[in-house]
């Protein structure tokens, strides 16, 4: 039987104990987040390489069955639409002269099961110069995420629901896209 002298002392070993449990917990959600963030870079850092290599099926698989694409050229639905901008006679010939779509390091905002990427992309092109690439267009995006698959898959069950896409020009419409950057 304990004697209430040692009851100060397992009050003192519970509150440390509380303690840690609270820091691991916190540890823990700290760390789900970083790997969240972690599989939307790693979704974002594969589309370039799947949209330059003409690989339609891996670039539809990075949206949602439903998703959509809105790039100030067009309209894309679902995985169908992605696979047709791929294998479309514009961006296949931009493949086969020579073309890279460069991103930039996006602001990652994640709420829940939701998340938003804000950042650049530069369409860049082979020029008629040998050895010589030209800056096509710069374009602000802004991709939605929602997780819809198991969190512990190797992408965490993020997909692509919404990607709008606006050329930086003068008409504004680009630099609104990246003044949300902010909101989740």
């Amino acid at each position: 039987m304990t004697s209430p002298s040692d009851t100060p002392g397992l009050d003192a070993l519970d509150a440390r104990l509380a303690s840690v449990e609270a820091r691991i917990d916190q540890t823990e959600g700290r760390l789900a987040a970083a790997e969240d963030e972690l599989a939307i870079l790693r979704i974002l850092g594969s589309y370039s390489p799947r949209v330059d290599s003409g690989d339609a099926e891996g670039v539809a698989e990075l949206w949602t069955s439903d998703g959509v694409y809105d790039v100030d050229t067009g309209r894309l639905d679902g995985h169908d639409g992605l696979r047709e901008m791929v294998n479309g006679d514009d961006h296949q010939g931009l493949i086969a002269h020579g073309c890279g779509h460069i991103p930039s390091l996006p602001v990652v905002l994640l709420s829940g099961e939701r998340a938003v990427a804000t950042g650049y992309t530069q369409l860049v092109v082979r020029s008629s110069r040998p050895g010589r690439y030209t800056v096509l267009r710069v374009t602000a995006s802004r991709w939605e995420f929602e997780r819809r698959g198991p969190v512990d898959a190797p992408d965490r069950g993020w997909r692509v629901v919404l990607r709008t896409a606006r050329a930086v020009t003068d008409d504004g419409e680009g630099r609104q896209l990246l003044a949300r950057s902010r909101e989740g």
